[in-house]
């Protein structure tokens, strides 16, 4: 197995208003942008050839990933005109991938486990779908899934439910179970597929647990503790992350914040808790405080 879908389309609105300026993949997180870390990661499992569907602010995907040649990998691009969703997106894809079963990569997590031994058991249990999961680290905040004694998937619960598994976006899928989808219809596969696949009695849907960190940027402020972490390194500005397009004045006073996008911050300004980007993205009938060329938003 060399190839993979890695799903880069989304509209990211939970990171809002991050995402009103980069695709959620690409925001930086440490050295490097989460997109980044992702490709590395495949790449250090021998994937190499790769397709990355787009559709919400592809260029600054392309801008960063480009053909992969830089990176050592071989990368094409599958476009979405009207987004098609987890289900939908690497079902067009799949012109572009000729394996089977697929590897479908979520392109805004990062949880860098061993894809060899995933696929053994992928091949050796018969499953139509194994999906890596990890015990759920936020019922309240994340939808579950449900495993019979044998990692047989029983259920996909709401969020609340307890003693659940949580999905950390690496998952081993037959090509068939995407070829009954119609292509260029949006389809989920959580939310719609693989409940339909469970009602079906056929199903063959399967988990993978493993014991690797995961890292979800899906708010602003699980973005900025996601940050905070992978710079390790004493920060100018407490517990901030400042993008490298940012222009922040060293007597400026921050705490807790992301500042993002082309922004110029004085030396008399102050905020805490906050996301702060240019004032230009901010959209109508909005009411954000601004100082300058910055818009305030509460984290």
């Amino acid at each position: 197995m060399h190839e993979a879908v890695v799903l880069t389309a989304g509209l990211g609105t939970r990171l809002d208003p991050l995402t009103r300026l980069v695709a959620k993949p690409a925001v930086p997180v440490g050295d490097r942008t989460l997109i980044e870390h992702v490709l590395d990661w495949l790449q250090s499992q021998g994937i190499t050839d790769l397709v990355l569907n787009l559709h919400h602010r592809p260029e600054t995907i392309t801008g960063l990933v480009g053909d992969g040649a830089h990176l050592g990998l071989r990368v094409r691009y599958s476009w979405e005109r009207a987004i098609l969703g987890s289900g939908g997106g690497p079902r067009r894809a799949l012109a572009l991938i000729e394996g089977d079963p697929v590897l479908i990569v979520n392109g805004d997590t990062i949880c860098r486990i061993d894809l060899a031994p995933m696929l053994e058991a992928h091949l050796s249990t018969g499953a139509s779908v194994t999906m890596a999961v990890v015990p759920n680290p936020a019922p309240d905040h994340y939808k579950g899934i449900v495993l019979d004694q044998d990692d047989t998937i029983a259920a996909f619960v709401p969020a609340g439910s307890r003693h659940t598994w949580h999905f950390v976006g690496v998952q081993l899928v037959n090509r068939d179970v995407l070829l009954q989808l119609p292509d260029g219809v949006k389809t989920e596969t959580t939310s719609e597929l693989y409940p339909q696949l469970l009602m079906s009695g056929s199903h063959g849907l399967r988990a993978w647990r493993v014991d690797r960190p995961f890292t979800d940027v899906g708010t602003p402020r699980d973005y900025l503790e996601a940050a905070l972490e992978a710079t390790g390194s004493p920060l100018p500005f407490r517990g901030s992350i400042v993008w490298p397009t940012a222009h922040v004045d060293p007597g400026a006073d921050l705490d807790g914040c992301v500042v993002a996008g082309d922004v110029t911050l004085p030396a008399n300004f102050t905020a805490r808790a906050s996301v702060i980007v240019p004032s230009s993205v901010v959209r109508a009938g909005e009411i954000v405080p601004s100082v300058g060329n910055a818009a305030i938003f509460p984290l």
